[in-house]
């Protein structure tokens, strides 16, 4: 059978002001943000999702383009987990300062670089690797002009503090230099077990850290940013008595883990939240707040009601051209041998529960995802659906003769219904989400007339990881050699 797939996915909510600014939609946890010539640069994490860190390009901090992907091949010394990329600028070169899980390890921080900000970045491995992991980098230079690291010792991990230490950096970034001083650590009742996603300014007299602390990620997540301060890099370091200073609100929960950034003079932090309607289905969304600082040397956030979201976008993927969109990822625990060309997405198929797949994320909890289909003879399967990882997904499937609506749940797969359908012409697909979790498979022969395969909408509220949101995805299952062609 060769199967033909058109993607369009329709997203659709209503645009208020919100005091938060969100500027970018989806996924997008863990932003940083550095200024280039006349243009904003931005990253964020990805976690188990491939190509990894995004590469956003802006002129106004607001309407952001996807401009690539830091890592668009595994670097060696890496298994999973892409976390908070620092991107960063100096003496003509772009670098990233980020974490990832290394192979036979633990958490490290890893620095790549490049010429320019688009890439291609070459990856120089991990830097430090502690005992129970290393997270969370950015440069700092002290005020003699020394480069240094700064991270988060991954002490929660193991049901410990989490110091954040700072330690000098060689002007190379391939070592650090001397030994490494705590700044400071998570020692106020409301940071709970962690202070993490540190980020730096010098202004005046003072450096100041944004610091994010509590539990980051999921429906139970406690999130909020603090600052604190101090006349020399190496501290010592003064907690504000107002912390928390960036905290929930009517619209957005768990705000933190962000980078300030300087526009026309005035100061603003790119951070990350969860839509309280949404939630962990549309995961930690990227937002913007302008802050000043006050006579007495501190900072204040200024929520202004006038700030408006960017707005909702649909995707629609033709498969023209060469290059695969860049709004596709996959898992980075099976790499999908994918080609495009004339209109046509070739997907080679895997026999593992989730087949092969490419996803797409999501930016609303109220969209419909629509795919048309030219069946013809194969064993391969072919499917579209909701994707949390390689073990759980709600999907329909075409093979030959019939549709199946089926729920793969920690690797265990039932049906949830099924219907005949025996055509050689165009066979439509249509996935209709409701509240972020509740799915309904349709089909039709016509692209008009739709009926409806699971009258009982598939229940998707396991889905998202812990860290991650639901993604769209095109789905391949069959034996190794077969393919199936979107």
């Amino acid at each position: 059978m060769k199967s033909i797939f058109g993607l369009a996915l329709l997203l659709f909510t209503s645009t208020t002001a919100l005091c938060q600014q969100l500027v970018m939609r989806g996924d997008h946890a863990d932003p940083s943000v550095v200024k280039i010539g006349d243009t904003y640069w931005a990253s964020a994490t990805t976690s188990n999702w491939f190509p990894a860190y995004p590469l956003l390009k802006s002129k106004d901090l607001v309407n952001w383009k996807n401009e690539g992907f830091v890592f668009t091949k595994m670097p060696d010394w890496v298994d999973y987990y892409f976390w908070a990329p620092e991107i960063t600028y100096e003496g003509g070169k772009v670098y990233i300062y980020y974490s990832a899980h290394k192979k036979g390890g633990n958490l490290c921080v890893g620095i790549a670089s490049a010429d320019k900000p688009e890439g291609p970045y070459t990856d120089h491995g991990p830097i430090i690797c502690q005992t129970v992991g290393s997270i969370d980098a950015f440069p700092m230079r002290d005020e003699a002009g020394k480069l240094f690291m700064i991270w988060k010792e991954d002490g929660n991990s193991v049901g410990k503090p989490t110091p954040i230490w700072a330690q000098e950096l060689n002007e190379a970034r391939t070592a650090l230099v001397g030994e490494k001083k705590e700044l400071f650590r998570n020692d106020k009742g409301w940071e709970g077990n962690l202070v993490e996603g540190v980020s730096m300014m010098k202004k005046g007299d003072y450096y100041y850290a944004f610091y994010a602390a509590a539990g980051c990620c999921g429906r139970e997540c406690t999130y909020q940013t603090g600052v604190a301060r101090s006349k020399t890099l190496l501290g010592p370091w003064e907690k504000y008595d107002k912390n928390p200073v960036l905290v929930n609100d009517e619209e957005w929960k768990c705000p933190g883990h962000g980078t300030p950034v300087e526009k026309d003079g005035r100061y603003y932090f790119l951070y990350h939240a969860y839509d309280k309607e949404t939630g962990v289905y549309t995961g930690r969304e990227g937002l913007l707040i302008e802050f000043k600082f006050t006579p007495d040397g501190w900072i204040e956030f200024v929520k202004e009601d006038a700030a408006q979201d960017v707005p909702l976008t649909s995707v629609a993927d033709n498969f023209k051209g060469r290059k695969v969109g860049q709004h596709w990822q996959w898992s980075v625990f099976q790499t999908p041998v994918i080609s495009q060309r004339g209109g046509e997405l070739q997907l080679a198929a895997k026999p593992t529960a989730s087949g092969a797949y490419v996803g797409t994320k999501t930016t609303s909890g109220n969209y419909t995802a629509t795919a048309k289909l030219r069946p013809n003879r194969t064993s391969a399967i072919a499917g579209l659906g909701a994707i949390g990882d390689d073990n759980n997904v709600v999907s329909l499937y075409w093979q030959e003769g019939g549709l199946k609506v089926v729920q793969l749940k920690e690797g265990k797969e039932t049906e949830l219904a099924q219907t005949p359908v025996s055509t050689k012409k165009n066979l439509y697909l249509k996935m209709q989400v409701a509240n972020g979790k509740d799915i309904t498979f349709l089909y039709s022969l016509d692209g008009k007339d739709f009926k409806t395969v699971n009258s009982q909408p598939a229940d998707g509220s396991y889905l998202p990881p812990w860290d991650r949101s639901i993604r769209v995805g095109l789905l391949s299952k069959g034996n190794e050699g077969q393919k199936v062609i979107f």
